[in-house]
């Protein structure tokens, strides 16, 4: 009895040791080729390097990006499938839906934030504005008159437009499409207005000069748009928006397995290669400790979940 005992012991403690023993899945809760997903493959293959097993990327798009990311919520807690998450799936969702198939706060682990993607203000060539303080004043004076398009409901464009105009106490009118694209087909022969969009996105049609860049949402102006301000730097309303996108493990995952993929996530965040390729794609490495990722991630769910709410938007 005793020698099974131990046998079963020393086989618990082997397999522990083993971690991982097999590929690991990371779900993206959207197609192939945005931003989630850049974000997602650009870190599978060095991450992959160090655990010594493959990190499979597997989209799982759907109902905006509540399919993939309840299916996260609902595998098993082992570390062999983690999530993709952005601002979007966790933090601005419980306030754009009634109820949620899933709980962020409750569900998952941050295992590591990897980068952030600003958004910057654009608007048709021919509005009659230049600056995001002449855009209020025009808005304030032409309630429900400006247009402003997204990518669609509920999406982050969508959100922070909406939230921006509700501190603002100006009224637009929303003009979903189904995708960025079919957006800029309205906005560049000015059949909208406005589009709150991600600056690395918007950076081709700006550099051209076939739309105008009135202000970014980052905290410090973009490299990238160098003479174009902060919405904060306006004076005119608070306002700051970045989506942070990094890997999460489900809650109750063993304690030693969230330890090494944070160790072996830091590495691969580390990598000037990696920070490169999200430069590259105008984003904003991130370098932050499991205690700032944590606090960042929860005060920015309670925060957008707020202004969410407040600004009465819904996905639902």
């Amino acid at each position: 009895m005793v020698a099974t005992v131990a046998a079963m012991t020393f086989a618990a403690s082997g397999y522990g040791q083993a971690y991982p023993a097999r590929p690991v899945k990371v779900i993206v809760p959207q197609p192939p080729g945005g931003g989630f997903d850049l974000v997602a493959r650009t870190l599978s293959e060095p991450l992959a390097k160090l655990l010594g097993q493959p990190v499979i990327v597997e989209n799982r798009p759907g109902s905006g990006t509540l399919v993939g990311t309840e299916a996260a919520a609902k595998s098993d807690p082992d570390g062999y499938t983690l999530l993709l998450g952005a601002l979007a799936n966790l933090a601005l969702n419980p306030g754009l839906y009634s109820k949620l198939p899933y709980d962020p706060k409750l569900d998952f682990v941050p295992i590591g934030l990897a980068a952030s993607f600003p958004y910057t203000l654009i608007s048709r060539n021919d509005l009659p504005v230049t600056t995001f303080g002449e855009l209020i004043a025009y808005a304030r004076a032409n309630p429900d008159k400006l247009t402003y398009a997204s990518a669609g409901n509920g999406t982050g464009q969508h959100v922070g437009a909406a939230v921006l105009w509700h501190l603002a106490g100006v009224k637009l009118t929303h003009v979903p499409y189904k995708g960025a694209q079919p957006a800029y087909q309205d906005l560049l022969p000015g059949r909208v207005d406005l589009f709150f969009d991600n600056s690395s996105t918007a950076r081709v049609h700006v550099d051209t000069e076939r739309v105008k860049a009135l202000a970014v949402s980052s905290p410090r102006r973009l490299p990238m748009h160098p003479n174009v301000p902060t919405i904060k730097e306006t004076g005119i309303v608070d306002f700051e928006m970045e989506t942070w996108v990094g890997y999460f493990a489900r809650s109750n995952t063993p304690k030693r397995v969230i330890a090494q993929l944070r160790a072996e996530f830091e590495k691969v965040v580390a990598m000037p290669e990696v920070a490169a390729a999200f430069e590259k794609r105008g984003a904003t490495p991130m370098r932050l400790s499991a205690r700032e990722t944590e606090m960042l991630v929860k005060q920015d769910i309670d925060r957008w979940t707020r202004l969410v709410r407040d600004a009465g938007i819904k996905a639902d």
